[in-house]
């Protein structure tokens, strides 16, 4: 079973994942993300920082996908575990789909094509939902750098991107008000995880 946590920029992804890691320790899931769990993945974060050409970015996202379900989600899934990923397809859907307006004509449909035939889609998207302003104060009390997605316009947009998507497959995706109470998100999307794998 793979299990994707998506949502903005502080929105509560990182600690929503710590919690489980420690909830669902009886079950021993894979707990992994992207970018970040392949050699590639330490590229894309070089990328990010260093604010290269959109479309490169977007390719070095992709390329690390391809390595990331190479190198571990296939394995595990073949392995018969559970595998959990803080950020997978959808964040390329909702943050380079924005970030390549005004590069490509269409920039989700060419996103959405290089991903066909050959990416896992996830049995259970949880998504953490928050007013932007509010995002950007949690990131700015937990760092002093930025990435250049963590503004407030650009990140409205993801969110929206995010939405739309979650419109267009509706049994995957769980929404979930990111502004509750951390135990309490935790309590639930864990109960979701159990039942979904108790089916």
């Amino acid at each position: 079973m793979l299990v994707t946590i998506e949502g903005i920029d502080g929105s509560g992804k990182s600690t929503l994942i710590k919690g489980l890691i420690e909830e669902l320790s009886d079950i021993s899931p894979v707990f992994t993300r992207e970018p970040g769990a392949t050699w590639i993945g330490a590229q894309v974060r070089r990328g990010i920082k260093e604010k290269i050409d959109p479309v490169a970015e977007a390719l070095l996202f992709v390329a690390d996908h391809a390595a990331h379900l190479d190198t571990v989600i296939r394995p595990a899934l073949k392995d018969k575990k559970i595998v959990i990923s803080d950020r997978y397809t959808d964040s390329r859907y909702a943050y380079q789909s924005e970030t390549l307006k005004g590069h490509l004509k269409d920039p989700k449909k060419w996103l959405s094509d290089i991903h066909n035939d050959w990416t896992i889609i996830p049995d259970i998207t949880f998504l953490l939902v928050l007013p932007v302003d509010e995002s950007l104060k949690r990131i700015q009390a937990e760092r002093t750098d930025s990435e250049h997605f963590e503004c407030k316009s650009v990140l409205e947009n993801v969110q929206k991107n995010y939405l739309e998507q979650s419109e267009k497959d509706p049994v995957r995706f769980v929404i979930i008000d990111a502004s509750k109470d951390k135990d309490e998100i935790l309590k639930f999307v864990s109960e979701i995880i159990r039942q979904k794998l108790s089916n």
